[in-house]
């Protein structure tokens, strides 16, 4: 006998969207959707309707979204915008070609990204400095406040002031460093890494190193609570989501939720409640509450091809998903 309690669903509130290839990202812009896709182009939905934009002459590699236009970099060494209307504009191009695969976007408007083994930045008027790093920059990221950027390379994290000559502090920790991210209160600096861990550092006049283990896999993706207490993360059976309260995670266990026998992919925190939605590698979501590890079903494991993105519309009423076989989806929370 199945004693195992199944989640009550939400499935019959998702709305299907085609987008035809490979979901790098989804982003809103209102109440458009904007899917970058491995293919190049940049699908727009709205309330059922899709617009496909070629954005790109090649892929897309990565893609970040503000207030109003989603920046998407490619294999054709373009960085372009695209808004919720009229056609994309490119915004920076790679002499070189080189490929464009890690952007990051300040809340002043700025402007970060990748080519080769250089770093560049603009700032939001227009002005663009550059820095060249070891070795191959992975992860970037702004801070949640001020013009600093933290570049994830090869044996640890460097933090750049783009507008000074002031050489980058280098947080130093051996091994592959992929993706980073900053706390929003600012105290904490986390990478992700080859070696199937998160590192951390607690900032300060001395940083602290944090140490964040036990991955079966690269734990790629990453999301704060809105309230910076919490960090989840992909890359086990189930969510791992690290406490930061206080001092950060040292000494501390991991909260896991939503156990399966299938990977973790995606996770994305609710902009304002603490329910982490989470998509694993055979196309399953789930919409998990921290505060009692309730589960609600939004996407069975239809498909054997892994959730890629997540997306939530500033109010946090719509959740906007996208799966690696091309298939995406938007759900809409029922009212309470």
């Amino acid at each position: 006998m199945d004693t195992i309690a199944k989640p009550v669903s939400l499935r019959e509130h998702v709305v299907p969207v085609e987008a035809g290839s490979h979901v790098v990202a989804v982003h809103w812009l209102g109440a458009t959707l904007l899917l970058a896709l491995a293919d190049g182009a940049v699908l727009r939905w709205r309330d059922g309707a899709d617009e496909r934009i070629e954005a790109h002459g090649g892929g897309i590699l990565s893609a970040r979204g503000d207030a109003s236009r989603l920046i998407s970099g490619g294999d054709d060494g373009r960085v372009v915008a695209t808004g919720a209307d009229g056609p994309p504009t490119e915004l920076a191009r790679d002499p070189k070609r080189r490929w464009i695969d890690a952007l990051s976007l300040s809340t002043s408007g700025g402007l970060a990204w990748n080519a080769g083994r250089s770093v560049h930045a603009r700032d939001d008027k227009g002005r663009v400095r550059s820095l060249d790093v070891a070795s191959t920059p992975q992860g970037l990221v702004f801070a949640p406040k001020g013009y600093r950027l933290a570049i994830a390379q090869n044996n640890g994290v460097s933090l750049w002031y783009p507008n000074t000559d002031a050489k980058p502090e280098f947080l130093e920790w051996k091994g592959s460093h992929l993706d980073v991210a900053w706390s929003p209160d600012g105290r904490f600096v986390v990478s992700s890494m080859q070696e199937n861990a998160l590192h951390g550092w607690r900032l300060g006049d001395k940083p602290t190193h944090m140490r964040m283990t036990g991955y079966p896999a690269k734990p790629r993706s990453l999301s704060w609570s809105h309230d910076g207490l919490w960090l989840a993360s992909s890359g086990a059976d189930a969510a791992i989501i690290w406490p930061f309260q206080g001092e950060g995670p040292t000494g501390k266990a991991p909260r896991e939720c939503g156990a399966r026998h299938a990977r973790v992919s995606c996770v994305a925190f609710h902009p304002r409640a603490l329910v982490l939605a989470v998509g694993y590698d055979d196309g399953c979501i789930l919409m998990i509450r921290l505060t009692d590890a309730s589960e609600l079903l939004v996407r069975p494991a239809l498909r054997d091809s892994g959730v890629t993105a997540f997306a939530w519309d500033k109010p946090g009423k719509r959740l906007a998903f996208g799966a690696a076989d091309g298939a995406a989806g938007v759900l809409t929370l029922p009212a309470a």
